[in-house]
């Protein structure tokens, strides 16, 4: 499990495991990591832990949050990270081998600010090509919809017919007793995806097939739908306000995902559903 220690001037204070999937760090004492110290903003900064990985978020600070001795506003935190907030030092530890790569969790965002496209180089007149999609335009606000996910999956084995078999193994085997069934596999995650209902992109769909999906605009309202093994859950990550699901603000913990849940984030309307 992921820990911090809390120094200040070279002084060990305490250790704090990341035990919740938020923490918060600031001066008033409803904070989980109260710093009493002038130069900390009273809701300084935010650390979510998602699995393995912790990203730590400013929470417009007066003195803002270093980390390695450079402001941030979100960082994905790296072991041995130091996060300096006024005079103290947290220390980041977190010895699980393998941590997903920051790029990992942005590649997943489906709803950001729009990038300048790039140079498309024109077909050649031999070469049939099925038509591309006309890309989305911006929704409100400056979002829009990234298509980062495609809906092809691995052929699984269920789906592999068996070999046939020929005529000469069926005589080697006349009397052979019909293999035992194999025992049926433990039920998985159901299929699920999010459709967007309002904006430019309404009508896109995005299949949740990833461990983190963040949805959401960055600088605004981001959160992070994650596929655990008794289903998919939405955590709150960026923003002064939280999202909304069915109408009912997210608040600071995770909340469990139903079928036909409405989420609004960022101004953006979308539905999560699971698949037939």
């Amino acid at each position: 499990m992921a820990k911090l220690i809390l120094s200040v001037d070279g002084t060990v204070l305490k250790e704090i495991s990341l035990a919740k999937e938020r923490t918060t760090l600031g001066r008033k004492p409803h904070n989980d990591i109260q710093v009493d110290n002038l130069a900390v903003s009273g809701e300084h900064a935010a650390i979510i832990t998602i699995l393995n990985d912790s990203f730590i978020e400013d929470l417009n600070s007066t003195n803002g949050t270093l980390v390695n001795g450079k402001p941030i506003k979100k960082h994905f935190l790296q072991n041995n990270d130091v996060i300096e907030i006024g005079k103290h030092k947290l220390k980041y530890f977190n010895d699980t081998p393998v941590q997903s790569a920051a790029a990992d969790f942005e590649r997943t965002m489906i709803i950001r600010r729009p990038s300048a496209p790039a140079p498309m180089a024109a077909p050649s007149p031999s070469t049939s090509l099925p038509p591309s999609p006309a890309p989305s335009p911006a929704g409100p606000g400056g979002a829009s919809l990234s298509d980062t996910h495609t809906n092809m999956r691995p052929m699984s084995a269920s789906m592999v017919p068996p070999p046939v078999p020929t005529a000469s193994a069926a005589k080697a085997a006349p009397t052979a007793a019909p293999a035992a069934s194999p025992a049926p596999a433990a039920s998985a995650v159901r299929e699920a995806a999010i459709q967007v209902l309002s904006g430019a992109a309404a009508g896109r769909t995005l299949d949740l097939v990833k461990n983190l999906t963040t949805i959401g605009k960055p600088g605004v309202q981001v959160a992070v739908i994650t596929r655990r093994p008794n289903g998919f859950f939405i955590t709150h990550v960026e923003g002064t306000s939280f999202p909304t699901i069915n109408g009912t603000g997210l608040g600071g913990q995770a909340q469990q995902l139903n079928d036909h849940d409405l989420i609004e984030i960022a101004g953006v309307k979308m539905e999560f559903f699971f698949k037939p």
